[in-house]
């Protein structure tokens, strides 16, 4: 099996190094063909690992493939961990990796940098199956850091766009305040178990559950506290989540195809994945769970609020992101880390479609991307209009969609949970119901239905996407309304994560949970009568009466209540906070220490200081050095008086 698992990590690395070193040799075909074969032989290769494990013909492997340093008794090596979680996500990374290479031909077309950007994306999915494949912090920490950098590449992939610049910046240094964080807690656990290796960390973990650290003097914490916050901290940089989300809605700076990998299958999952691999070490600490799960909540909520008043059609899909990772860190804090990783795949399928979908409206109006100057579309792109309505039916979660078993499993397990916080958490996400289908019907209902508002020369030349577009949209939209009606069972109450993912029976809400499941149809038809499905049917009236029919009522609705748009539309000033502390705030200590430290006090007290000093004491000697020989016999004369008289004055007091 090792050298399937290489072929899986290495193909794409392949494909990404020929596009990269040799595009110009190979060309624009040759770029797209060698990328296109090495992520769909590591798509083909992992849905048969996975499907191997779902058949029980696969063992979990953890093998070390070689040992690249060692330091003292410490070796730094790359290995492998595949059981049914890696499998999972392996299948999911390569396939929606596959859809968006496909689309890509399509989408950069005319772009100068066609082979670069191909290079990059496969480079993107040999970092994320890096990541995902580790079995230790070390090779985790390279995928981790390798994800971002790419993602740096590609956000600021029109490198002469000065938004895409300030974008790319922004998402790497904010991914930096959450990478420490990360790099702390892997040192604290090299701290106290002694190795980095997953089996050996996790298989310790509760003999080490009651140990302590001392942070601040005469105050002791849990160690286990500690390290999964710190480790969450970074997850909260890779997964967007608040505080740390403001350089995700940013990512849309770079092309479309990005903005899908991103959000649906690489980056933004890493942190998901690793909070549910480190699940031993999570279940030791009732605090650290807790606080995954008031941040999720927050996010899920309150990003999705901002959805609501965003023009963009690309930002709208992205704070959608935004939400529906905030569900699945709601799931992790609630020990449903099965619900979570479930929620992760489905979410993949549909969000990859909904990014794709408007990917193919910007196509077709001529890269523009406000919706206000959209509308109507559904006569000229049927196949884009069909599959963005399939998308967005599974995002709302309306009931035998994937989204649906996916979401409302996190909706019931939080209900099901004790944990401090699940109560705020809950509300937050029976909120969310509401709000992720005002926005996303809003969408549908402004770009493809309704009055025509684009120009006339935009108009005439509307027609549907080329076959590498609407190819990848219609084989999206299929998972995404049937995948989750298929493997919900095994997947939430079948143990297919069983020695993957570690719950404590006495915490686990997915049990409470398995007791009333009696199939998919069930649970389907079940969730007509719930909450969430009147939420849902609530945004969903609200969408369509006031975009609909009363497109009026939505600038009366905006007068009326404009502090509030406002601040949605300000993003709660995040940006602007972070702008005034750590943009400006940075500058102005910048030149506050280049003008009061650097040349005031190490110019001008230390270098110059010290040569005013030399020439100060040299001006004073000078005058000694006269040149007269008396001078210097007194000077004699007197020192070796000062002599005599020290020696007889030590040789009374006994010296």
């Amino acid at each position: 099996m090792e050298n399937i698992y290489l072929t899986i990590v290495l193909a794409p690395l392949f494909g990404a190094i020929v596009a990269g070193l040799f595009g110009r040799q190979i060309g624009r075909a040759g770029a797209h063909w060698i990328t296109i074969l090495g992520v769909g032989l590591s798509c083909v290769l992992s849905l048969n690992v996975l499907w191997q494990f779902i058949t029980g013909e696969a063992e979990v492997y953890n093998q070390t493939v070689y040992t690249w340093l060692a330091s003292g008794s410490f070796n730094f090596e790359v290995g492998f961990m595949v059981d049914t979680l890696t499998a999972v996500m392996m299948s999911v990374v390569t396939f929606v990796s596959l859809m968006v290479h496909i689309y890509t031909i399509g989408y950069m077309h005319d772009d100068p940098g066609y082979q670069r950007f191909f290079s990059y994306i496969a480079l993107f999915t040999f970092s994320m199956l890096m990541l995902v494949m580790a079995n230790n912090f070390v090779q985790l920490f390279f995928g981790w850091e390798a994800v971002g950098l790419v993602s740096y590449l590609l956000i600021g992939f029109w490198f002469k766009k000065e938004t895409a610049i300030f974008a790319n910046m922004k998402a790497f240094l904010v991914n930096r305040v959450g990478d420490l964080g990360f790099l702390l807690g892997i040192g604290c656990v090299l701290y106290f178990f002694g190795s980095l290796d997953y089996a050996t960390v996790f298989a310790a973990a509760p003999s080490h559950a009651n140990d302590t650290m001392t942070l601040f003097a005469g105050h002791e914490w849990s160690a286990m506290t500690v390290i999964c916050i710190l480790l969450f901290i970074g997850a909260m940089g890779k997964s967007a989540q608040a505080p740390l989300h403001v350089w995700l809605p940013d990512s849309m700076e770079g092309p479309t195809p990005i903005s899908a990998l991103i959000h649906a299958a690489t980056m933004v999952t890493a942190g998901i994945f690793m909070v549910a691999r480190m699940s031993p070490l999570f279940e030791l600490s009732e605090t650290a769970l807790s606080f995954v799960l008031v941040i999720g909540a927050t996010t899920a909520l309150f990003t999705g609020l901002i959805g609501i008043v965003q023009n963009d059609i690309k930002r709208v899909v992205a704070y959608s992101t935004l939400s529906q990772l905030g569900y699945m860190t709601v799931a992790l804090g609630a020990s449903a880390y099965s619900a979570a990783i479930f929620h992760l795949m489905t979410h993949a399928f549909f969000k990859a479609l909904l990014f794709l979908g408007a990917g193919s409206v910007i196509i077709a109006m001529h890269h523009k991307q406000d919706m206000r100057e959209m509308g109507g579309l559904k006569k000229y792109m049927p196949i884009t209009f069909i599959t963005a309505w399939i998308g967005t039916v599974a995002l709302v979660g309306v009931p035998f969609t994937s989204g649906f078993f996916s979401k409302d499993a996190i909706i019931e397990a939080v209900h099901h949970a004790s944990r401090a916080g699940s109560g705020y958490a809950y509300a937050c996400v029976l909120i969310g119901v509401l709000i992720t289908a005002l926005y996303s019907f809003r969408l549908l209902y402004l770009t493809f239905h309704g009055k025509e508002r684009m120009d006339e020369h935009t108009r005439s030349h509307l027609h549907e996407s080329p076959w590498v577009v609407t190819v990848p949209l219609v084989l999206l939209a299929i998972p995404s309304l049937f995948i989750g009606y298929f493997t919900v069972e095994p997947i939430l109450f079948g143990g297919f994560f069983d020695g993957a993912i570690v719950v404590n029976a006495a915490h686990d809400p997915l049990l409470a949970l398995g007791e009333d499941f009696h199939g998919p149809a069930a649970f389907a038809l079940h969730g007509f009568t719930q909450w969430p499905f009147f939420l849902l049917l609530t945004g969903f009236g609200l969408a369509t009466w006031i975009y609909m029919f009363r497109p009026d009522i939505a600038d009366t609705i905006k007068a009326r209540f404009k502090p509030i748009w406002t601040i949605l539309d300000k993003k709660y000033g995040f940006d602007e906070f972070n702008q005034a502390v750590f943009g400006r705030g940075t500058v102005f200590l910048g030149r506050f220490l280049s003008k009061h430290g650097d040349q005031q006090i190490i110019d001008g007290l230390v270098v110059n200081g010290s040569a005013r000093a030399v020439g100060w004491f040299s001006s004073v000697l000078r005058h000694v050095q006269s040149g007269y020989l008396y001078h210097y016999a007194f000077a004699t004369i007197l020192g070796l008086i000062a002599l005599v008289t020290a020696f007889v004055l030590m040789g009374r007091e006994g010296l």
